[in-house]
């Protein structure tokens, strides 16, 4: 067992939040290859806050998840400690898993986040940042903050926005190696997380360019508590099963070099429950987004994408997906 951030995991890999994306059936999929935690989507503290009723349904969690932390975001400190407590009530009076942590977003560089002072828009004034730490670890959870690397070129900027968070009651502190003004360009800076992971021990975990085994032992083996798993593993769903193989880490029964057959039935599995939770549309979204990354590999299997591409419903997507396993 690896103690991270105030809670106990079963090994050090995570998922990332990803908006758009890190609804519960993708959760549960992601729990079932060998995530020890996930991450629900950034939900809106201000949505919260307004009742709005879409942000209110992304708080749904389910019994088989295993331990997930709730993502917020905001650009106002008393909005979002508001929004973090109106969370919780709903959640209590909705029953259900309860969050085992609270997630904090101050590394999204999207405009739609950053213009309303929220996201990497953070990184510029410390002193909110810093506040909306102490208000949320009144809430008495294992609180996680996810940052960016703060500048170019002088990674002890970065180093002091961390010691402030620490100070201030944060559990855990996630840092991409990127600014905000890169994006998803250019290539994540390792060595910024490396040397905050050794300056404050058991307190790091590390988000940024994981897309093989070697890419999460390198930043466990520089100190990091935990890895992050984000587009790598969409773009390679068993890269879970695989990184776990890896560092000696029990691995779910046969999701290690599965067979095209047990590709496919896990696809349709998680097709199946994103329909019945998320409904039809988001569930063919959904399926074509991970297609490529979870048959990766397999024989026909660029067909079968450009098949599956022009599939509008559910029950011809999943026609389409059969008898393309079938025939592999």
């Amino acid at each position: 067992m690896f103690s991270v951030g105030g809670l106990t995991l079963a090994n050090p890999l995570c998922l990332a939040p990803l908006a758009g994306v890190t609804t519960a059936p993708v959760r549960e999929f992601f729990t079932r290859l060998g995530a020890a935690l996930t991450h629900t989507e950034m939900v809106s503290c201000a949505g919260l806050v307004r009742a709005n009723r879409k942000t209110s349904n992304m708080l749904e969690t389910l019994p088989n998840e295993g331990p997930v932390v709730l993502q917020l975001f905001g650009g106002e400190t008393d909005t979002v400690a508001r929004g973090a407590e109106i969370a919780l009530e709903l959640k209590r009076a909705r029953g259900g898993p309860a969050f085992s942590g609270l997630g904090l977003n101050m590394a999204c560089p999207m405009p739609k986040v950053t213009r309303r002072g929220a996201g990497a828009a953070l990184l510029d004034r410390p002193s909110d940042a810093f506040e909306m730490v102490r208000l949320l670890k009144r809430l008495k959870l294992p609180l996680w903050v996810k940052i960016r690397r703060v500048s170019e070129g002088r990674n002890e900027d970065t180093l002091r926005f961390v010691e402030g968070l620490l100070d201030a009651g944060a559990d855990n502190v996630c840092i991409h190696g990127r600014t905000a003004a890169q994006r998803y360009e250019g290539r994540s800076d390792r060595g910024v997380v490396g040397e905050a992971a050794r300056r404050f021990p058991g307190k790091i975990a590390a988000s940024g360019d994981v897309r093989a085994p070697e890419d999460a032992r390198e930043y466990l083996n520089s100190g990091c508590a935990a890895v992050m798993l984000a587009r790598g593993a969409l773009a390679n769903p068993w890269l879970f099963p695989e990184s776990l193989h890896a560092l000696r880490c029990e691995v779910p029964e046969g999701f290690l070099n599965p067979t095209p057959l047990q590709r496919g039935a896990e696809l349709s599995r998680l097709g199946e429950r994103a329909r019945e939770l998320c409904g039809e549309r988001q569930a063919v979204v959904l399926i074509k987004r991970l297609m490529g990354g979870t048959l990766r590999g397999m024989d026909g299997a660029a067909e079968l994408r450009r098949r599956a591409g022009c599939a509008r419903d559910w029950d011809t997507l999943l026609e389409i997906l059969r008898a393309g396993i079938s025939a592999s």
